[in-house]
């Protein structure tokens, strides 16, 4: 019963973000990407980085942030993590690294995920990201562009994403 309450406030939180929205900026060059990855589509972060070259931009203007289901009860170095742990019963984001993240105003965000996932469906909403790329299959209301390919093949999505940016001008 307490994660029912926990989604339905996490749902409310979504709502609330999205009309907080500002889309002024939307159409702004890309000059720093983030990305948020649930790691059940991805653990490999080097090939976003990779990537990154793809776009003309060097590893410093890339950032990442990744989410997991359940937190390990082994230690890890991984930093820049948040799990369902990291989130109060009423949707908040009780995580500072988290936090920070989201408040960076990125270019391009991109939600690396294709399932519904409500914990990473509030860190979207919140994120202060110009523009929000997005998978099929998850809330449509979160993104301004939706590719329709697999979050696991990963060359379809470089493929997508280049060609979408080309179109919108926010890269040459």
């Amino acid at each position: 019963m307490f994660e029912k309450l926990k989604r339905k406030y996490l749902n409310k939180q979504t709502d609330e973000h999205l009309k907080k929205r500002d889309i002024s900026l939307r159409n702004a060059p890309l000059k720093r990407i983030g990305f948020l990855i649930d790691e059940n589509a991805s653990t490999d972060f080097d090939k976003f980085y990779d990537f990154s070259k793809d776009l003309n931009l060097q590893r410093k203007d890339v950032k990442m942030y990744s989410f997991r289901e359940v937190k390990k009860k082994l230690p890890t170095l991984v930093q820049n993590q948040i799990n369902n742990k990291d989130f109060s019963w009423k949707g908040d984001i009780i995580n500072q690294n988290a936090n920070e993240f989201l408040d960076i105003p990125f270019d391009v965000l991109v939600g690396y995920y294709g399932n519904d996932n409500k914990f990473l469906d509030v860190m979207i909403s919140r994120s202060k990201a110009k523009f929000k790329v997005g998978f099929s299959g998850c809330d449509e209301r979160l993104y301004d562009l939706i590719l329709d390919v697999k979050p696991n093949d990963f060359e379809a999505f470089k493929i997508e994403l280049i060609k979408y940016l080309k179109i919108l001008n926010k890269i040459d």
